[in-house]
């Protein structure tokens, strides 16, 4: 029996690869195991070859594989893309309909089923997918009723015939794989599970689920990829809350409503990738000048430009750090996994009231749309703190001067009105201003406003800035990254140290302000700093830099063509890097 299983469905667009990919994977979820699935996919709405990889374990997964043991193909061209992650074991189950043929280079087993054929004995062509289910089953030594709650759930609002043909044509391809299998049933059957419930869903339905445990009301946005399944999640939630999402003619519209929703004191935040954050760069100004509270989800893609939209990258941290003109304090924040993603978008709407600032939460297209086994949510963690917001009856002041909605204090935080309120009645402009928000450009003025406005920073309430798995005192290498890359980098770490290579994990969760005191200690404990990332000029590497130093220790390790980092092609690249004279 086997404790991991890696799984691929691929095809054209538009024919069902994603469904397949769903149904594998959620029953698979059920049984308890821990999965892991990446989609990769065109930038076109239908057709251009995509497919779905999950990884399937018995224990914890946060990454997919190099390797792969079985290959559903509905056309040739996902073999002729894939084949090369199969092992010499791998099996590739591919569709008659096509007349598959297998390269000579490829060390796997050909199975050429008659998806298509089956299906359309049953009624239509479109089952050739439940076909394959039936064929992986065989291979897995699964009973067909695994699928059966999945199937129901999928097609029970289509009538008892629709999900009783679904189940049947995952049978007949269950039955007609384990008569060409012969000896080969259950070839992969999985070490059983434990049985537990876990939550399966991408890092985009956490974010917009910690956006609902947050208390948001309004989300405003414009569809992009890969950031339009928050607003898909909370067109479908929100109203049930009384809240709304307002899809705007565009992005600048999407902040600068979120920033006006937030100055009426309803919790309000937008989400967006790349481009649309390009726009949106005035308005961050805006709410960093005007003290409001905004949060932005950025799910970083490839770029620039249009660049590619559907592939993963991590280029926008200087942009997110430093992309708005003039200088405002803001918050970015990068969870790697499901679990944080949920738990910091919580306290990055805390963190924008308390300290009425942007903050920008930091995705990455892999964390965004991998889809992942996470752990059910402890609802009794989540703390709603709002600030220094004063809703009730304010006092007049013995001057009747406007409210001092800017007022100069100690940690840099005024207390915070909303429009209407009796006695509470200031100015709010872009421009610079005095403590009551009129516009001032006297010197003193600026600086005590300035300063007043950076020392927020120093107040930054965040839970765990720095993920560490730092088990040796001195090691030969840190590795360091953040967002989805952390997934690579613990599953080579053990790897490395079984190798003798002592070696340390620091994952930055906390961007901006950074956290250079946690992550000092750390590079002064390890010979030599590898920083992963997928950009082209290792930008979290300069980052670190800028706020440590330690330029002789640390070493970018990049990667820009598109797709993530796999880990044993990390595990080998550390490696080469460690064995150049490096230590």
């Amino acid at each position: 029996m086997l404790h991991q299983l890696s799984w691929k469905v691929g095809g054209q667009q538009g024919e069902g690869i994603e469904s397949t990919g769903e149904i594998f994977s959620t029953a698979m979820n059920r049984l308890g195991y821990h999965l892991y699935g990446y989609r990769h996919f065109s930038s076109r709405i239908k057709g251009g070859h995509t497919n779905n990889k999950i990884n399937v374990r018995t224990s914890v997964v946060h990454t997919i594989p190099d390797d792969l043991d079985i290959l559903v193909a509905f056309d040739q061209e996902t073999i002729d893309v894939n084949y090369k992650e199969l092992t010499s074991e791998g099996v590739i189950l591919a569709d008659a309909k096509f007349k598959p043929v297998k390269p000579e280079d490829c060390p796997a087993t050909l199975y050429v089923v008659p998806f298509t054929e089956v299906a359309a004995e049953l009624g239509t062509t479109l089952m050739k997918n439940m076909v394959a289910i039936g064929a992986t089953a065989a291979l897995l030594n699964l009973e067909d009723e695994v699928f059966q709650s999945v199937v129901d759930e999928i097609f029970g609002r289509k009538g008892e015939t629709v999900v009783q043909k679904n189940m049947t044509a995952i049978a007949q391809g269950h039955e007609l794989m384990n008569g060409m299998l012969g000896d080969n049933i259950g070839k992969f059957e999985l070490e059983p599970a434990d049985g537990k419930h876990r939550l399966f869903m991408i890092g985009n339905e956490a974010i917009a689920l910690g956006a609902l445990a947050a208390g948001t009301r309004i989300m405003a946005a414009y569809p992009i990829t890969p950031a339009s399944e928050i607003m898909e999640y909370l067109i479908k939630k929100l109203p049930k809350f009384g809240g709304t999402v307002i899809q705007t003619e565009d992005e600048i519209a999407a902040a600068t409503m979120a920033i006006g929703a937030n100055y009426g004191g309803v919790r309000s935040f937008t989400a967006s990738a790349g481009p649309g954050l390009s726009l949106m760069m005035e308005a961050i100004g805006l709410s960093g000048m005007t003290e409001q509270p905004l949060v932005i989800v950025d799910t970083q893609r490839g770029g620039p430009s249009t660049g590619l939209p559907t592939k993963q990258e991590q280029s926008d941290l200087m942009a997110m750090l430093y992309g708005t003109h003039g200088e405002i304090p803001k918050v970015v924040i990068a969870p790697s996994t499901g679990e944080e993603a949920f738990y910091d978008t919580i306290q990055a709407f805390n963190i924008a009231e308390e300290l009425q600032l942007p903050v920008i939460l930091l995705s990455d297209l892999q964390l965004s749309l991998g889809k992942q086994t996470v752990e059910p949510f402890d609802y009794s963690k989540i703390e709603i703190r709002r600030g220094k917001l004063e809703l009730g009856e304010l006092p007049e002041a013995e001057d009747k001067a406007y409210f001092k909605r800017f007022e100069v204090t100690e940690d840099g935080v005024s207390t915070r009105v909303v429009p209407g309120q009796k006695h509470g009645i200031h100015h709010v402009t872009g421009v610079e201003h005095d403590e009551t928000g009129k516009p001032s450009e006297a010197a003193g003025n600026r600086k005590a406003q300035m300063d007043k406005r950076f020392r927020k920073l120093d107040h930054v309430n965040f839970n765990m800035p720095v993920f560490k798995n730092t088990p040796h005192e001195e090691a030969d290498v840190l590795l360091v990254g953040f967002n989805s890359t952390k997934g690579a980098i613990e599953e080579i770490q053990p790897m490395l140290n079984e190798e003798g290579i002592k070696t340390n994990h620091a994952h930055i969760r906390l961007i901006h302000p950074f956290p250079a005191m946690e992550m000092k200690e750390l590079i002064d404990n390890a010979k030599k700093v590898i920083v992963v990332e997928n950009n082209a000029t290792g930008q979290l590497a300069n980052v670190m830099k800028m706020n440590i130093g330690a330029h002789d220790k640390i070493i970018s390790l990049v990667k820009y063509d598109g797709t993530p980092f796999l880990p044993k092609e990390l595990l080998g690249r550390v490696k080469e890097l460690l064995t150049d004279g490096n230590i």
